[in-house]
């Protein structure tokens, strides 16, 4: 479009008249008619002076007010008048509501006098009464990679001394002094392990306790509990409602049940595992409570006076989780073997007809593991038929045994450390006839060890 402004002196308001522009740009062009001079010099130049500044301003109207223009485009709100002019944001008046109540009252755990609502109704709006709850908020929050990571908030449901409705409203928002008044008396109670104090919290139907209302760390009461070894506490949680598998933030994704098997309360891991803790949950590296407490005490010296008691609890810590991971079964004899050092293995079978499984070697009777080294494997003997002298070691004298087999035709011999005592028993027996008189008695079935 182009802008062409016919000025005339008499008139001291220039006329502003907006052309269409055939070409396709949407450039400015204005043209300016000087006067015919018909006064002084020096009035001549006030009156420039003054046509210009009226042109300015005529400019900034236009381009600050673009429904002045008859070229404008449609209202695409056309149920809306324009506004005449432009407001500062600064210059806008909003209603302080509750969130900035806090900002306002710095003292609000005082008594105060009944607000009086015909005063001043800007200073009392939103001014707390009470916190009955709380509750722990997480929100998702996305990085510029597309990433996302969980933010974790702590919010409070506010009594209000002006009669509203109660509300939730983030902690910051609220005087700090507000806060330890209701946080205080919990975190006291759950830091000391006092059972009667958090029943009596939890009992009060007018605060609206979570159980699992978390610190700064991420811990709840119920890892507190936990850490003290108090089953009291720990079934009154519980009882509450309490997550017994809740993380924590700060240690690295600690659970109440891995708090107490790392301070070694026997008493605490027994009592989380029958309210349903989870014994092979993992923390944030992947260890469970098992696997944490043998850490604990593979570091801690032994024969040290100054931690037996420790190490004592922690070993009794360890055998209340191995019954809850463990199903304690006779071993039929090693299979095969993988892994080094203590990630060794065997897979085995199972006396009761179980499914082979692999088990660490820790869990693995130590005779059975030579024997699956040493090359030896397990079979059913018969009886034991004949004896012989073997070869001298050291001067020592030493007997093989020629053992019949369940499975096998072939009798083979056998060192006598690898035979059932029972079946070289019944045989030294029946060799002295004392065995029914006439040196034949039937011998059962027993496990022996072959080479």
């Amino acid at each position: 479009m182009r802008l062409s402004c016919n000025l005339h002196r008499p008139n001291p308001n220039p006329t502003v008249h907006l052309i269409q522009d055939p070409e396709p740009h949407h450039l400015i062009h204005y043209s300016y008619q000087e006067p015919k001079p018909s006064c002084s010099s020096l009035h001549a130049r006030h009156h420039n002076s003054c046509l210009l500044l009226h042109l300015a301003f005529a400019m900034e109207a236009l381009l600050r007010h673009p429904w002045l223009s008859r070229l404008k485009p449609p209202n695409p709100y056309p149920h809306r008048t324009p506004s005449p002019c432009l407001h500062s944001p600064s210059l806008l008046s909003l209603r302080t509501r509750r969130l900035t109540a806090a900002a306002v009252f710095q003292d609000q755990s005082r008594p105060r006098d009944p607000v009086n609502k015909e005063g001043d109704d800007e200073e009392a709006y939103g001014e707390v009464d009470r916190i009955v709850s709380s509750r722990t908020v997480k929100n998702p929050v996305f990085a510029e990679d597309g990433s996302a990571t969980t933010a974790t908030a702590t919010e409070y449901l506010v009594e209000w001394r002006d009669g509203h409705e109660p509300s939730w409203v983030p902690a910051e928002a609220i005087a700090a002094d507000v806060v330890a008044e209701y946080e205080a008396p919990w975190w006291t109670a759950a830091k000391k392990a006092d059972a009667a104090a958090l029943g009596a919290l939890l009992a009060d139907e007018t605060l609206r306790r979570d159980p699992d209302a978390e610190d700064a760390q991420g811990r709840t009461a119920m890892h507190f509990a936990a850490g003290l070894g108090s089953e009291e506490c720990l079934r009154a949680l519980a009882e509450a409602g309490a997550d017994v598998g809740h993380r924590e933030r700060a240690g690295g994704g600690l659970t109440p049940l891995h708090i107490a098997a790392g301070y070694g309360r026997a008493v605490g891991v027994r009592a989380l595992l029958e309210l349903g803790a989870d014994p092979e949950a993992p923390n944030g590296q992947g260890r469970t409570p098992l696997e944490l407490v043998q850490e604990v005490l593979g570091k801690m010296p032994k024969g040290n006076p100054a931690v037996f008691q420790q190490r004592l609890a922690m070993e009794a810590a360890a055998k209340e989780l191995e019954k809850a991971v463990y199903e304690w079964a006779e071993v039929e004899k090693g299979v095969d073997g993988r892994g080094e050092g203590k990630w060794r293995e065997y897979l085995v079978e199972w006396r009761d007809g179980g499914d082979r499984e692999w088990v660490k070697a820790a869990w693995v009777a130590e005779d059975l593991v030579n024997d699956f080294e040493a090359g030896l494997e397990y079979a059913v003997a018969e009886a034991v038929v004949d004896k012989r002298q073997a070869a001298a070691e050291g001067g020592e004298e030493k007997w093989e045994y020629l053992v019949k087999w369940v499975d096998i035709e072939e009798a083979t011999w056998e060192p006598a450390e690898n035979v059932d005592a029972e079946l070289v028993q019944e045989f030294e027996q029946r060799q002295s006839g004392s065995h029914g008189g006439d040196g034949s008695g039937s011998a059962s079935p027993a496990e022996t060890v072959a080479e």
